[in-house]
Parts: structure tokens; C-alpha cells; sequence
């Protein structure tokens, strides 16, 4: 099976599962900070931190670690997305907001990549 077809097969995964995650939050929380975006990007930001360490003790193929990391992962996680809501608030006027969004998704998704790491350095010990 061609690498290229596994990695595209994953980011339709990803993508489907970011669109989905996306609109559901957005509609639950009513905010004009884009937080469907923020929460796909620390749900995945948190996941490629525990399955890049956990990915290491096992014998998986590279084919699967691509399938998942940059397949899934890749297109879970969205900065081009975060980025055009990022130039709408600031065309609104929203500059606050804007910074506000800049904030949240580097601190949280960086955040969460240590932390998916911390919970996988502290279940490898257990």
C-alpha cells in the first residue's frame, strides 16, 4: 500500500473528526473566540505528545506511525484554520480577542503536547 494512500487515508479521518469536534463545540460553548478550533488543536497537540513517546517502546511499522501521526494527527490539528479565524477577528476589530486566540492556541497546544508526554512518562512507570 503506497505511503502517500495511508497518510491521505488518515487525514480524511482527521479531518472528519476535526470538522465534527469542531462544530459541536462551537455550538455547545457560543463564544467569539473560535474554540472549536483551540479544543481540536489540544485534544491533538495532547495526543501526538502520548503517542509520540508510546509509539517509541512499540514495534509499530513507520507505515502505521504515519497513518496516525501525520495522517490523523496532521489533519486534526489545523494552524491554517486558526490562523484565518485569527485575520477575521482582527478584520472585526476584535484585536483582544485575537491575541487572546494567539495565546491560547500556542500555550495550550504546547501545553498539552508536555502533557501528553508527562501521562505517558507516568504510565510507562506504573
Amino acid at each position: 500500500m503506497s505511503i502517500v494512500f495511508v497518510v491521505g487515508f488518515g487525514g480524511f479521518i482527521g479531518a472528519v473528526l476535526r470538522f465534527t469536534i469542531s462544530e459541536y463545540i462551537n455550538r455547545v460553548i457560543n463564544s467569539t473566540i473560535p474554540m472549536g478550533t483551540l479544543s481540536v488543536n489540544i485534544l491533538g497537540s495532547l495526543l501526538i505528545g502520548f503517542l509520540s513517546l508510546y509509539f517509541q517502546h512499540l514495534n509499530l511499522s513507520t507505515t502505521l506511525k504515519r497513518l496516525l501521526i501525520t495522517g490523523l494527527l496532521g489533519a486534526l490539528t489545523t494552524f491554517s484554520t486558526f490562523s484565518w479565524e485569527t485575520i477575521t477577528l482582527i478584520e472585526r476589530g476584535l484585536f483582544g480577542k485575537a491575541i487572546v486566540n494567539i495565546a491560547l492556541n500556542l500555550l495550550l497546544s504546547i501545553g498539552a503536547t508536555l502533557l501528553g508526554m508527562a501521562l505517558f512518562n507516568r504510565l510507562n512507570t506504573i
